[in-house]
């Protein structure tokens, strides 16, 4: 039996604060993880895409991590981000990881350069061999050009006891039923991996989310997934509808510039990028404020 049962319901990939000096900004990361905690998530992801991993020095990377297990304090699992197109290294990385306080790893597909299938199932394999912790697939083809196809993904769960999810973000539905139609193996878990499709996902078999809209609006998102655990998908849509539009405005212009403009505007932290990521335009800004009010109007206690 996989250990994965923890993975249920609501992750958020969580950003990384800057400075305006470029630096990591540390108290409006901890005001960020302590929103998440209080609004009832079931797990925060670290040093993914939406906190720009790949724009943070390693000594830096390994800073977060210490600090958001501090400030966690084991509340809630976290997961941290490994991902490379060098498998050795990523195997390295992977060492490294696991010897802070950390409850699973996140790894996306290799990226630049396209590895057949077989060579995606080695480079999960030597990871998943290099840890005893749990480790989340991510598929997401739009960032890496390395497509998880279902069999290969299965071939991961029914080789290796520690791969107990993907994070799927293909944007193929079509694919994800393959996965969870063939899936045989008890408590892996498939994982949307795309805000929008959260609610389409789940009432077909998804078991949860890794949102980014939820740095946001974890509360919302939290009672979305929690209606949809419970089979009630006209609550888990009422919220979706709700959220659709600001949804799809985060990532209109790239994320994470998107979720960092409105988190801007909410006063959780400054909307501040490393480049080559940029700040969203002055029109994006204003429809990401326009639908923030509407939704805290209508959700407010």
């Amino acid at each position: 039996m996989k250990n994965s049962k923890f993975l249920r319901g609501t992750g958020v990939a969580v950003v990384t604060p800057f400075n305006d000096d470029q630096s990591i900004d540390y108290v409006s990361f901890e005001k960020i993880i302590e929103n998440l905690i209080e609004n009832n998530v079931n797990y925060i992801v670290l040093l993914g895409s939406t906190g720009e991993a790949t724009t943070l020095f390693l000594n830096e990377q390994n800073e977060l991590i210490k600090f958001a297990s501090q400030v966690i304090n084991s509340r809630v699992p976290l997961i941290v981000g490994c991902t490379s197109n060098s498998t050795a290294y990523a195997v390295e990385r992977v060492k490294e990881i696991s010897k802070f306080k950390v409850d699973g790893i996140l790894s996306a597909a290799p990226y630049y350069n396209k590895p057949s299938q077989e060579g995606i199932f080695e480079h999960f394999y030597a990871i998943a061999k290099a840890t005893s912790l749990p480790i989340i697939i991510y598929n997401v083809p739009g960032r890496t050009s390395s497509n998880i196809l279902p069999d290969t993904c299965l071939m991961l769960a029914e080789s290796l006891e520690n791969i107990v999810a993907i994070k799927e973000a293909s944007g193929n539905i079509n694919q994800v039923m393959e996965i969870i139609k063939n899936n045989h193996i008890k408590d892996f878990l498939v994982i949307s991996g795309e805000d929008a499709l959260n609610v389409p996902l789940m009432s077909i078999g998804a078991a949860g989310t890794i949102s980014v809209i939820g740095n946001a609006f974890p509360h919302q998102v939290s009672e979305m997934i929690r209606h949809c655990s419970e089979d009630d998908i006209h609550q888990a849509s009422t919220i979706h509808y709700d959220l659709l539009n600001i949804t799809n405005y985060i990532f209109s212009e790239g994320n994470p510039a998107g979720i960092k403009a409105l988190l801007s505007y909410m006063d959780m932290c400054n909307n501040v990028l490393r480049l080559p990521l940029m700040p969203v335009s002055q029109i994006l800004n204003e429809l990401l404020a326009n639908e923030c009010d509407k939704i805290l109007e209508k959700y407010e206690d």
